[in-house]
């Protein structure tokens, strides 16, 4: 492995030759200069892994030449060195943007650890995680294996998502055993849902909270105590980018995390229907058939949301006022920031946000996304810029500011699909990939999650024969006819609407504004 090269400034370096001797015995490569210019000079004519500064230099000193080494290079780590533990110093030094500092006297231990936390940190705590999952290993198996009560599968999911985001930059064989037991675990979550899902739906005083529940358990007891809420559903948001966001709402609200189940199939169709309109789909097209609209119309399938919650609050007793709005980019989003305060006037405030679903189906289809987002984790990191560079962070710091509580939460999440499998039907059978419903479709029972009679499922039939059948696990459905060609297209991208634990458990939160 190459060594590192560290740099040295200090007008006493003579003093310091046991440290720089202790480095080089260690493999550090440590070129020493006595002065802030000759520290420049070196910067010009070579390239550092680290940079040690004397704050206390003759000529330059060590925050004049700190500032000339970040114009020159700007992403070497600088540690400062100190006699003086002044804190104006020390705030100029950390506005130059040192990565650390060091108060004189120093000895060789220190050193040590300072090294390694500015330049091995990352591969340090990837190696340790690592280990700890290597360690942890056959417990996850136990837990996989024993799966049996949906709040195990939460539990199991939870614990699969924070491996993923421990281990997201490991480059060791570690990461292939975490994705192995993932695929085990969406195999055996798969055939939990087959054994339990029509159950559920037979029960809604025991089942667990799914689609059309979110309201009563998460919305109401919050209207009820004299909450002001603010319900937002961003749409097709996973666990795993929730955890990649936490850190920073987290400075402006206290989370209560929870998951929920999405309804089957988990599409915005059917999900978020559900979740606004308190009812199954088969319930809003026989109560709202003027609202529900079959899956072969081109008409929008969502632009009844609005009405389906005030119906919902009338049908649950609850005289609130609310608004709704929903942002499909930026300018939306900047303009509700500009009428905020009219948000004043509601007890309830629902927002729908569209753009992570909006990246799932434009990814599909351009290169260029593809490329920005080429595996679960690099898809993670464009949801945390979203959230850093749009309006959707003020939006939230302005709600915390004003006491109101968010229940934050999604419709449904989405899989990485890498399997095709071939389906024929009629000419009216659904072109979805996940999911499919029609008549006289043609497939192998045993790779899909069949549903017969859709009125079991409380869902609607377009005719007498229809049927549902479901995708499981990594798979999405193709039609015979150029399928090399659609499964090409389509190996690798991110679809929604079957049965996984990234599609089916999604979060649930609560968030409370910090005083």
């Amino acid at each position: 492995m190459k060594s590192s090269r560290i740099l040295w400034a200090d007008d006493e370096i003579y003093l310091l030759t046991p440290h720089i001797m202790f480095l080089t015995d260690r493999g550090y490569d440590v070129v020493t200069v006595c002065s802030g210019q000759d520290a420049i000079d070196s910067c010009l004519s070579g390239v550092f892994d680290l940079i040690f500064l004397d704050e206390n230099m003759p000529g330059l000193s060590g925050l004049q030449t700190l500032l000339r080494i970040k114009e020159i290079s700007p992403d070497t780590p600088v540690v400062m060195i100190t006699k003086s533990e002044d804190e104006g110093i020390m705030e100029q030094a950390i506005g130059g943007k040192i990565s650390d500092y060091l108060t004189k006297p120093v000895n060789s231990s220190q050193i040590l650890l300072c090294i390694k936390k500015n330049l091995d940190k990352s591969r340090i705590i990837t190696q340790t995680a690592a280990s700890r999952y290597s360690r942890q290993f056959s417990l996850i198996d136990s837990q996989i294996g024993g799966g049996g009560t949906d709040q195990e599968w939460k539990d199991i999911y939870k614990t699969l998502t924070y491996w993923d985001l421990e281990l997201e930059d490991s480059r060791t064989g570690v990461s292939d055993i975490l994705h192995s037991q993932k695929v085990e675990a969406n195999r055996l979550f798969a055939r939990f849902i087959r054994d339990n899902y029509f159950d559920w739906l037979s029960n809604p005083d025991t089942r667990p909270v799914i689609s059309p529940d979110i309201f009563r358990r998460a919305v109401f007891p919050l209207l009820d105590s004299g909450e002001r809420v603010f319900f937002i559903l961003i749409d097709n948001f996973r666990f795993d980018q929730w955890r990649a966001v936490k850190d920073m709402l987290s400075e402006h609200f206290t989370p209560v995390e929870d998951l929920y189940y999405s309804i089957l199939p988990t599409v915005t169709q059917y999900s978020r229907n559900s979740i606004f309109s308190g009812l199954m789909p088969l319930e809003i097209s026989r109560h709202y058939p003027d609202h529900w609209v079959d899956e072969d119309s081109d008409e929008g399938k969502n632009l009844s949301e609005e009405f389906f919650v005030g119906r919902q609050l009338e049908r649950c007793g609850r005289d609130v006022s609310f608004s709704y709005v929903k942002v499909g980019g930026s300018i939306q989003c900047e303009k509700l920031l500009n009428s905020f305060d009219n948000t004043d006037n509601y007890r309830l405030n629902v927002m729908v946000f569209n753009f992570i679903d909006m990246l799932s189906h434009s990814r599909t289809e351009s290169r260029v996304l593809r490329e920005l987002s080429s595996s679960e984790a690099a898809y993670r990191s464009l949801t945390r810029s979203w959230f850093e560079h749009s309006g959707i962070m003020s939006l939230f710091r302005r709600i915390s500011e004003k006491g109101c509580c968010v229940v934050l939460t999604t419709d449904h999440g989405s899989i990485l699909v890498t399997n095709s499998v071939k389906v024929s039907g009629e000419r009216d059978t659904s072109s979805s990939l996940r999911y499919k419903h029609g008549r006289n479709m043609t497939f192998n029972r045993r790779e899909v999650f069949t549903i017969d009679s859709p009125v079991n499922a409380c869902l609607p039939s377009p005719s007498l024969s229809s049927k549902y059948i479901i995708a499981q696990n990594y798979d999405f459905f193709a039609f015979p006819n150029n399928y090399n060609q659609f499964t090409q297209h389509f190996t690798g991208t991110f679809q929604h609407g079957g049965i996984s634990l990234e599609e089916m458990l999604v979060p649930l939160l609560t968030l409370r504004p910090k005083s």
